[in-house]
């Protein structure tokens, strides 16, 4: 049983409370004579900007090379590596043979796959693997049993008892010395979870895989940013370490939600947790192809983004967070969630008044802040990964039109939680493995 409170009950209901002050901000603003409607936005743009650019700066970005790399093996704690795999025939060969090769005390790894009801070869796939390498573990679920991916883990972790899981997505690729530098940074920063920079492999497929590459920089930039400034630091799923006590403490991963790293991320917040960033080696993996592809991966992103604060609200506003924390996670909440959808019915507001939208400072003022993240990223040079995009100003110029794509994502997804009876899908990004 969890010791965190999960509030998961009327979801629509507060969806549609969030869409109506939305909608409220959004409009009303268009009732008053310009220039005093640019008055509101122009306010939080200056507070919110002002909290946003000193997040960017403070982001350290030091090259992490000379971690030292733990060889001792009396000193190494045991783990056990996690991947749910549904429908992987592209990549979990690959995969396996990638964590095979770690670097790492054999008898203090464990190597769990779990095939979460696969329709594909993947079930063949992993047979064939399990006889081959005998610190490979293979569970089967079927895919009725229900949860998603955190079903799976969940499913998984009955079975282990490593002092730390780490977890990773069935595209994952890494160093093979990855653990050996992950462990010593969360034991000397007294981290009870860490997440590595995700950086994309196929960045040079197209014009969508460098933004992606671009983006994923951006929010390790950010990311850095929050934990300096004391605020909060998010999982990303692949490439997250979680000591095993403080998992069991949150009650395992959250089955009734479609993003199991977000929401632990809050579970962790609340019951005290720190988590860490790592920037260097970073965890790669396969950025989407297509346009359709983003949409769908997109809107479970921004569905499960505000599941959390919805189902946690009470307690992220009790006394249980730090002023750091609720400072910062207001903000970004109020730049990640609440902007998207107030410009979305600002814009509206503005063709149907014939005035100028009011809110257009304050994205501004966001766009401005993702390309510093952006610049500042993208400029490291690291011997880890695949290289980053060089942020030239056509890659900046691209990205920031790019990130665009948020602000038609979330205010359809927030009407669609509002309208709409509550539905989990567990959307899975495909993964090709080329």
């Amino acid at each position: 049983m969890s010791a965190v409170c999960i509030n998961g009950d009327n979801r629509r209901l507060k969806s549609l409370v969030f869409l109506i002050c939305c909608v409220l901000a959004g409009s009303l603003t268009h009732l008053i004579e310009s220039p005093k409607s640019l008055f509101p936005a122009i306010t939080l743009a200056v507070i919110l900007g002002f909290y946003a650019i000193r997040v960017v700066f403070s982001a350290s970005l030091k090259l992490q090379d000379q971690i030292p790399v733990q060889d001792d093996e009396n000193e190494l704690p045991s783990v056990d590596i996690l991947v749910s795999a549904r429908d992987e025939e592209a990549v979990v060969g690959r995969l396996v043979q990638r964590l095979i090769e770690v670097k790492y005390p054999q008898k203090k790894i464990n190597i769990c796959i779990i095939d979460d009801g696969s329709q594909d070869n993947t079930p063949l796939i992993l047979e064939e693997l399990n006889k081959k390498f005998s610190n490979l573990k293979v569970l089967n679920r079927s895919s009725g049993l229900g949860g998603g991916k955190s079903g799976a883990l969940n499913y998984a972790l009955k079975e282990l008892n490593g002092e730390w899981v780490f977890i990773l997505d069935a595209d994952a690729d890494f160093s093979d010395d990855i653990l050996l530098r992950l462990i010593p940074f969360a034991n000397d920063g007294n981290w009870s979870a860490v997440q590595l920079r995700k950086a994309v492999v196929n960045s040079q497929k197209n014009l969508l895989t460098r933004c992606q590459a671009m983006e994923m920089a951006m929010d390790a930039v950010i990311q850095q940013g929050r934990q300096a400034m004391g605020g909060v630091v998010e999982l990303r799923g692949n490439g997250a370490l979680l000591n095993r006590k403080s998992l069991d403490e949150c009650g395992g991963f959250n089955e009734d939600t479609v993003t199991d790293d977000l929401d632990l991320s809050f579970r962790l917040l609340i019951l005290g947790f720190s988590v860490g960033i790592l920037w260097d080696p970073p965890v790669e993996e396969e950025g989407v192809e297509s346009l359709k592809a983003l949409i769908r991966q997109r809107k479970r992103w921004a569905e499960g983004g505000l599941q959390r604060f919805f189902d946690y609200w009470p307690l992220l506003t009790s006394n249980r967070l730090q002023i750091s924390q609720n400072l910062d996670l207001t903000v970004f909440f109020l730049l990640q969630y609440a902007l998207p959808v107030i410009s979305f019915i600002d814009l509206i507001a503005s063709v149907l008044t014939k005035t100028i939208p009011a809110f257009f400072p304050l994205s501004i003022i966001a766009f401005s802040v993702s390309g510093l993240a952006y610049f500042r990223g993208c400029r490291l040079r690291s011997s880890y990964g695949p290289k980053v995009p060089y942020p030239n100003l056509i890659n900046l110029i691209s990205s920031i039109i790019y990130l665009s794509h948020w602000f038609l994502i979330i205010p359809l997804v927030t009407v669609r939680m509002a309208l709409r009876p509550k539905t989990l899908v567990w959307a899975k990004t495909v993964h090709k493995g080329n």
